[in-house]
């Protein structure tokens, strides 16, 4: 198996997408870990990355001997697989995953991109981060525990966000004599807890991170499993942008207006600068093409209409462009358009509200009460809100919102904002991207909470 290893933990997502093609990837899949505290995913993310050969002599070399350090090996040589990705010095003394950890390998396949997502409870923040823009989540489940409440809170998590592919990994398989019932029982209490949630089936396959047990080989003790391994499932899973984006209404946040200024260079065409005028971003979703009428929502202002008339990439003109590429739109008219606005298909937005229903996870250790004062950024806008009621907080045991009058740190909950200014939101069940939003505190700029807009109620 031919595989390729790279450390992107100082990468950004832009970086992997122009990196990846140079590695000759077919496709590029992103997933996160997540489970309890002790269930393993350090030790099956290196497990994964060890038997798919994708761990550079040198650094199985410093393995080696940070095992023998820390008493893991014994003497023996064993490996102690999760300190490929518990990197931090508090990581390796408490044995725990306190941050995101991510990596970067290829099979023939496909190649990979993997957060290992931490347990504790304390860190269930960090899990928002690493499964926000996950293809699919892998969710443990220690096989002599079964499903615990942390397990429903990452379920939550990853139903909160709409993660297209949930794959729940039973491990410690070999500490219960590989007993195909008990699988078969927790088997049945993760699809229940699913179907409340409003996930899809989940994928749910027995594992042993330690001995390796279906991780990328089959195991011969368990002959009663005839799924696949988790590396195959991952290899054959589809992406997120494949599911739903690339079929959504275009949708195009803008983050820069390109106006040239001052002295061209020797050589160039001041008649190919004159008047030019384009609103650079990402396509958040769907396509677009020279031609096309589209609208221009501004927040708190009225909508207008225009025509593309060109289309820029890495000073190229196109015919067309399909999310998630990075242009510059030309327009037909002369419009007073600026970093914040959304530029849409035309006809395709649905009205703007001030009153946003939302699902937030609560990210600050200090408690969100009714009439706080926030920042909403959505897309590249930010506008001034008032959180004006609390409609509840979920119940992690029946999945439903129980009353609340506040949220506190890991809570997930329903609210109502009062908007300063009127944004053009879209339920996150239908549009992933477009229906997000980040919930920031005005006075020091810190993240409050990851947000989700909810469907508005029907009148009357």
């Amino acid at each position: 198996m031919s595989t390729t290893n790279l450390d992107t933990s100082t990468l950004d997502t832009a970086a992997l997408d122009t990196l990846a093609p140079a590695l000759g990837r077919r496709g590029l899949f992103r997933f996160a870990t997540a489970g309890s505290v002790d269930d393993g995913k350090s030790t099956l993310v290196g497990r994964l990355l060890h038997d798919a050969k994708a761990v550079l002599a040198d650094t199985l070399e410093a393995l080696a001997r940070t095992s023998a350090e820390t008493g893991f090996g014994g003497g023996d040589g064993t490996l102690d697989l999760a300190l490929l990705t518990d990197g931090l010095r508090a990581e390796r003394e408490q044995g725990i995953t306190i941050d995101v950890a991510y990596r970067y390998f290829s099979t023939g396949e496909r190649s990979f991109v993997l957060a290992d997502c931490p347990g504790h409870v304390q860190y269930t923040r960090n899990t928002v981060t690493g499964a926000s823009t996950a293809d699919a989540a892998i969710v443990l489940i220690d096989a002599r525990k079964g499903v615990l409440e942390q397990t429903r809170r990452h379920l939550g998590v990853i139903g909160l966000l709409r993660v297209p592919n949930v794959v729940v990994a039973v491990n410690k398989i070999d500490l219960i004599g590989y007993d195909g019932q008990r699988f078969a029982d927790i088997a049945a209490d993760v699809a229940r807890v699913a179907a409340g949630l409003g996930l899809r089936p989940p994928h749910t396959l027995p594992v042993s991170a330690l001995v390796g047990d279906n991780v990328v080989e089959r195991s011969a003790h368990t002959g009663w499993y005839t799924g696949p391994t988790l590396l195959g499932l991952l290899e054959t899973l589809p992406t997120r942008d494949e599911a739903d984006t690339a079929a959504e209404a275009f949708r195009f946040p803008v983050q820069l207006v390109l106006r040239p200024q001052g002295a061209l260079a020797p050589g160039l065409d001041a008649a190919a600068f004159r008047d030019y005028r384009a609103y650079a971003g990402a396509i958040a979703a769907g396509s677009i093409a020279v031609g096309d009428p589209v609208t221009i929502a501004t927040p708190g202002q009225p909508r207008r209409e225009t025509t593309v008339i060109g289309i820029d990439a890495a000073g190229r003109d196109l015919a067309s462009a399909t999310a998630p590429a990075s242009v510059a739109l030309r327009l037909k008219d002369e419009l007073d358009i600026a970093r914040g606005d959304t530029i849409a298909a035309a006809g395709t937005l649905p009205d703007s509200s001030a009153d946003l229903f939302a699902e937030l996870c609560w990210l600050a250790p200090a408690p969100l009460r009714p009439g706080a004062t926030v920042l909403i950024k959505h897309g590249t806008a930010t506008v001034r809100a008032k959180v004006t009621a609390i409609e509840g907080r979920l119940d992690l045991e029946d999945f439903g919102l129980l009353p609340a009058d506040g949220l506190e740190l890991n809570d997930i909950g329903s609210v109502v904002l009062r908007l300063a200014a009127e944004l053009p939101t879209e339920p996150y069940v239908r549009h992933h991207r477009t229906g997000a939003f980040l919930v920031i505190d005005p006075q020091d700029g810190n993240t409050l909470a990851a947000g989700l807009v909810g469907e508005r109620p029907a009148a009357g």
